[in-house]
Parts: C-alpha cells; sequence; structure tokens
C-alpha cells in the first residue's frame, strides 16, 4: 500500500536492483548524500555525519535549488544488512521530536520490495501527501544509484 495510515505514511516500491545494493544506497555516506533530497538537491559529504549502526545519531545538510538549507539530525535505532533498517529524523536538530522510518526489503523475483513507514505526527493529510510525493522522488535516485 501507499497512502496515509493512522500513524504516518506507507510507501511500497518494486526496485529494479538486489536487496544488498538498495541497503547499500541507504546506508552508505556516498550513496545517501546523492539521493536524499532528490536529483535537485545536495548534500554536501562535508556535512554529513552518517554512520549506519544501531544507537549512533547521524545529521545532514540539504542545499536546495534555491541556495537555501535545511539541516537534518537523527538515529539509528535498528540495522538488520539487507533487509530493515529504522531510523529517526527531523529538520529540527535543537528540539527533541523525532519521526521514526522503517525501511523493509524483502526480495522478489526481479529485484526487492520496498516498504517504506515514516510517523507523521501534526501533519495535515495535504503534508502528508506532499511528503509521499517527496520520498517517491527520493526512491527514484536511491534506485537509479542502487541498479548502477
Amino acid at each position: 500500500m501507499t497512502g496515509i495510515t493512522i500513524d504516518g505514511i506507507e510507501i511500497d516500491r518494486d526496485l529494479a536492483a538486489e536487496p544488498a545494493a538498495v541497503f547499500s544506497a541507504w546506508t552508505t555516506p556516498q550513496h545517501f548524500a546523492r539521493w536524499f533530497g532528490g536529483k535537485d538537491v545536495e548534500v554536501p559529504l562535508t556535512t554529513l555525519e552518517f554512520v549506519a549502526e544501531p544507537g549512533r545519531t547521524w545529521a545532514a545538510q540539504m542545499v536546495l535549488p534555491n541556495g537555501a538549507t535545511i539541516d537534518w539530525a537523527g538515529d539509528f535505532i535498528e540495522v538488520v544488512p539487507d533487509r530493515r533498517l529504522v531510523f529517526t529524523l527531523t529538520d529540527r536538530p535543537a528540539e527533541p521530536t523525532r519521526a521514526k522510518i522503517v525501511v523493509e526489503l524483502t526480495a522478489i523475483a526481479d529485484g526487492t520490495r520496498l516498504h517504506f513507514m515514516q510517523e507523521t505526527p501534526g501533519f495535515t493529510p495535504e503534508q502528508q501527501q506532499g511528503l509521499i510525493a517527496g520520498w517517491q522522488s527520493f526512491i527514484d535516485e536511491l534506485e537509479r544509484i542502487a541498479t548502477e
């Protein structure tokens, strides 16, 4: 299912890459910097602190096409290579509230089924739809990287 749930949003996508390649695109700093934010956004490696291990924090800065920046932060909760990634994120690093994201990867005949869930407390349905659209564009870029 792709859409709005009681707790947030979900996205299901079939990707033309093996689970190991998809997982690597999610968890390798150089890959993450290329897809996070989509094709028109830059995440300079110099701003990225990203080691996908449980208990570690992460931080990144997006540079938008107009030059504005967004600071991101979160924590890695669960990392199961090639199968599952659970982490948090926020675009307000000084505040303690973080949204939880769960990424589950399942091998299928032609690649990987990605199941993505994000909590969206306080979001309006319009904001949730915008979030789905944004993550879909991020996942488009992630798939390009995973199939290189």
